[in-house]
């Protein structure tokens, strides 16, 4: 008895020891963070202004700015989004919840976990081939978002397919047994009680989507643009237009490594700052995804 009581109090002190390295960990990683976005926005303070927002990329440093750049970013991160989001968890509820556990299903499985770790350079030579010649989607906004869109869907599928199973199997018996049928079932109960985890794999896969460059580049990315893509609403009925996605385009990484790849030191001050606009980005994007998670776990609760 003093032998087991003894074992549970040694579990419970590496227990705690293991949760005081886990914060360790995680104030050291915080720390970096704003270490590295405190030194952008030191060297980049100059260019930090709404002129460097609403101009275009110019041989002139003073003149340069971001504005078909950060563009560019947002309408390819809204590409990806809309096809790697439905498609992703559509084929984790397919894999977790209707598919067969067979040797093809295994396999699947198997194939899903190890595109998560292929190199992004991989996708931009698959797509330059497919999208780019195969469908004629040319260098293309359409074209950049499937691209990112492929390259995140691994992460979407084994994020949705944990939280998926994170949901308690009473919660199904339960309502199997008032008579749901299996679609009522995922969607009314097991979707939205792991909403939280398919936004939190949402959150990881835009977050490696926007710094991507290589995939990009691939495709054929102009590293300089002086305008922007055909404005995605209209003054006549049905006030859409579709025509952006068949413009060429540019993207914030893009812009910052042409500005550090030239000599004169004051490109490097507008890398800098659209260094910290871009990382103000995807702080921006995750905090929007987290609060949303926030906001469904406390209404959707076991």
């Amino acid at each position: 008895m003093l032998a087991a009581s003894g074992g549970v109090v040694r579990r419970k002190r590496f227990d705690r020891l293991f949760v005081v390295l886990g914060m360790l960990v995680l104030i050291a990683a915080l720390a970096v963070l704003l270490a590295l976005f405190t030194d952008l926005v030191r060297q980049g303070a100059a260019r930090l202004n709404p002129d460097f927002l609403t101009s275009f990329a110019s041989r002139r440093p003073a003149q340069a700015g971001i504005l078909a750049a950060w563009v560019g970013t947002s309408l390819i991160m809204l590409v990806t989004a809309c096809v790697a989001v439905p498609v992703g968890v559509a084929a984790a509820i397919h894999l977790e919840e209707y598919a067969p556990k067979n040797w093809l299903t295994a396999i699947i499985e198997i194939n899903v976990t190890n595109l998560a770790g292929v190199p992004s350079i991989i996708y931009g030579l698959l797509a330059l081939g497919l999208f780019v010649y195969e469908f004629g989607l040319g260098q293309s906004i359409l074209a950049a978002g499937l691209t990112l869109a492929l390259l995140i869907l691994p992460i979407v599928i084994v994020a949705t397919r944990e939280a998926l199973r994170a949901v308690p199997r009473t919660i199904r018996e339960a309502a199997y047994a008032l008579g749901a049928t299996r679609w009522e079932v995922t969607a009314h109960h097991v979707l939205p009680y792991s909403m939280g985890g398919v936004l939190t794999g949402m959150i990881i896969g835009l977050s490696r989507a926007i710094g991507e460059t290589a995939p990009i580049i691939t495709i054929g990315a102009l590293s300089f643009i002086a305008f922007l893509p055909t404005p995605p609403f209209t003054g006549e009925f049905p006030f859409l237009s579709f025509a952006w996605l068949g413009d060429p385009f540019t993207a914030m990484p893009i812009q910052m490594f042409n500005w550090v790849s030239r000599p004169d030191p004051a490109f490097r001050v507008n890398a800098a700052a659209a260094g910290a606009i871009l990382l103000g980005m995807t702080l921006l994007m995750n905090g929007l995804a987290i609060w949303l998670r926030h906001r469904l776990r406390k209404t959707f609760q076991w």
